[in-house]
């Protein structure tokens, strides 16, 4: 930070003490200030040539300045806006008045122009290898052996038996319906606090999604709604084809009184672990319960692929046909046949080889995101409106996202507000996912809760997700939490 004072200067200051100033700071700047301490200008180094120029000796005082209306921003004022300010006249330095017109800091835009972003990829040196291995041997086209390994290593990695490594987690929620025969009239049940991702591929098989609410325990699928649910399509007489359970935030759902309705009522589960890659739920790795589950290494997620996603099953069949099917589903023949309907939806050899690099640091990239959450509770814990994202005793979450709400006994500052706020300073927040019997596409579809309230409703309206990053900075936690501090 510039301390002002070593850059201010009056009129009465001499040109040769001017110059060693603006010397001395390197800052390119100098604040030319009444004897009272007001602001009345910016000086650079080119105002002082143009004085030499002009005849001014050195000894002489730079009282022949011209007064001009430098571009200056009082407070209050947000991050966004000083740079705007920067931005429309090309300027690196802006002079912050008080209410006195006193310069009380010079903003720079080095310090003000870092946004802090919610998810960025965490690169390291091991993808790189990978991916220069598919350069030197040609394998540039989808398949090829960093996609095989992928899948063992990724297989291996969560204790299953099979995997299929695939162009997006979305893909891999499409190919387990095709698995299971979901079809035009079927009915599926899915989470409703998702993101529409996990309902769409619903959509694409032409049958009917049933969104169930969440519980406070986890903020994930109700075993209790999950109940009720079923009870109505038993006497509909219309069981559900499968039960999509998606484990949000980086934490599993409740899975034993899951499975266990499922089973009591014969209906296969889909567990959509795309932000729960490295959770575990009692001891075992999320994504590895049901039928089938399924991964997602988009851009933002704990580990990437810049895009991609995985089927994993212990059924090797339903792995196998998907492989078939994600390769436009062409027959063996020594011709191009197709007896079936198929999709564009395998992996690159190069992605793969990212994926493959990532996959060794899953660790590290889950250990970070739990501290940058532990930071934040430690840090803001004496904010009683901040209540956390709750971590029952039966999970190991990755906390992908730092999530949490806002109590509104304690504020009168709401969750959309505090996300405004934090984009004014420079800072990407985001609500919590707009629940899917909420969506206007969705508005049609049977909904089920537990009693009167809905909690999913409820996560939404107060719901925040804060910049929780495993490459994010000391520097950047600490600004979020004192810009948080200076909200509520």
């Amino acid at each position: 930070m510039i301390n002002v004072s070593k850059i201010s200067v009056k009129r009465s200051t001499s040109l040769r003490d001017a110059l060693e100033t603006l010397n001395r700071a390197g800052t390119g700047i100098l604040l030319l200030n009444t004897d009272d301490g007001r602001f009345e200008r910016t000086v650079t180094d080119g105002d002082l040539r143009r004085l030499i120029l002009e005849g001014c000796q050195l000894d002489e005082s730079i009282a022949l300045l011209k007064a001009i209306d430098s571009v200056v921003i009082q407070t209050p004022y947000t991050r966004r806006e000083a740079l705007a300010l920067m931005n429309k006249h090309s300027i690196n330095h802006l002079p912050v008045l008080d209410d006195r017109l006193h310069v009380s800091q010079v903003l720079e835009r080095r310090e003000i122009d870092g946004q802090i972003l919610l998810s960025t990829p965490h690169m390291g040196d091991a993808e790189r290898e990978f991916v220069e291995e598919a350069f030197r041997t040609n394998w540039i086209a989808p398949l090829g052996p960093n996609v095989d390994a992928f899948e063992r290593e990724l297989a291996e990695k969560v204790g299953c038996k099979y995997a299929a490594a695939l162009s997006s987690g979305t893909a891999a929620i499409h190919l387990a319906l095709r698995m299971l025969d979901v079809g035009p009239g079927d009915l599926v049940f899915c989470s409703t606090l998702t993101f529409a991702a996990s309902a769409n591929p619903i959509m694409y098989q032409g049958a009917q999604p049933v969104f169930i609410d969440s519980n406070a325990d986890s903020w994930n699928m109700s075993p209790a709604a999950l109940k009720h649910a079923l009870q109505w399509a038993k006497k509909e007489g219309r069981l559900p084809k499968a039960v999509i359970v998606v484990s949000l935030y980086g934490q599993s759902a409740d899975m034993d009184p899951l499975l266990a309705l499922c089973d009591e009522y014969g209906v296969p589960l889909i567990e959509d672990a795309a932000e729960s890659l490295g959770a575990k739920y009692k001891g075992r790795a999320s994504g590895t319960f049901g039928s089938m589950g399924i991964y997602s290494f988009n851009g933002n997620k704990i580990i990437t692929t810049s895009g991609g996603g995985m089927l994993v099953s212990d059924d090797a069949s339903f792995i196998e046909k998907a492989r078939f099917l994600a390769t436009q589903a062409r027959d063996p023949a020594p011709h191009y046949q197709h007896s079936q309907i198929g999709y564009n939806y395998r992996m690159s050899n190069i992605l793969a080889g990212v994926g493959r690099g990532q996959l060794q640091v899953l660790e590290e990239r889950v250990h970070a995101r739990r501290t940058v959450f532990s930071r934040y509770r430690e840090l803001l814990s004496d904010i009683a409106a901040l209540e956390w994202m709750p971590e029952p005793e039966w999970s190991y979450a990755t906390h992908w996202l730092t999530a949490c709400t806002i109590n509104p006994q304690f504020t009168k500052t709401t969750s959309e507000e505090l996300i405004q706020r934090l984009s004014a300073e420079m800072i990407e927040a985001r609500p919590l996912w707009k629940p899917m019997h909420l969506q206007p596409v969705f508005a049609s579809a049977p909904y089920f809760s537990d009693g009167e309230m809905s909690v999913s409703d409820d996560l939404f309206n107060r719901g925040v997700c804060l910049p929780s990053g495993s490459n994010m900075t000391d520097e950047s936690l600490e600004r979020v939490v004192a810009t948080i501090r200076k909200i509520l």
